[in-house]
């Protein structure tokens, strides 16, 4: 179903910068807890992530994403997650991060 622009604005995607990953063996399915800077205005939001065929958390530390701010929260096993981390599924099911073309100020907008 077709959305409208109003619909569209209502999701609310910005730009940060992962400032810490660590393994999330709670998670039912394997993830990583990600800790990600968006910003004064937003500031440091928590996210699970299954992400773990692409990535380590080393990899992870100081890459740029693209996520969802503006949904609620969701409890992940012990584990509060404040944003969704967007991403594709490569041909065997794994996610590849959305990311952005060039370095971005941190909470930048999709427009």
């Amino acid at each position: 179903m077709p959305l409208t622009w109003p619909e569209f604005e209502l999701t609310d995607l910005r730009v940060g910068t992962i400032l810490e990953a660590r393994p999330f063996p709670e998670a039912r399915k394997p993830a990583y807890q990600l800790w990600i800077d968006f910003g004064p205005e937003i500031g440091v939001k928590k996210s699970s992530a299954q992400i773990t065929h692409h990535y380590t958390p080393a990899t992870l530390v100081g890459r740029q994403v693209l996520a969802v701010v503006n949904f609620a929260p969701r409890q992940v096993a012990n584990f509060m997650s404040e944003v969704l981390v967007t991403g594709f599924a490569d041909p065997h099911g794994h996610i590849v991060l959305a990311a952005v073309a060039a370095p971005l100020p941190n909470g930048s907008r999709l427009i």
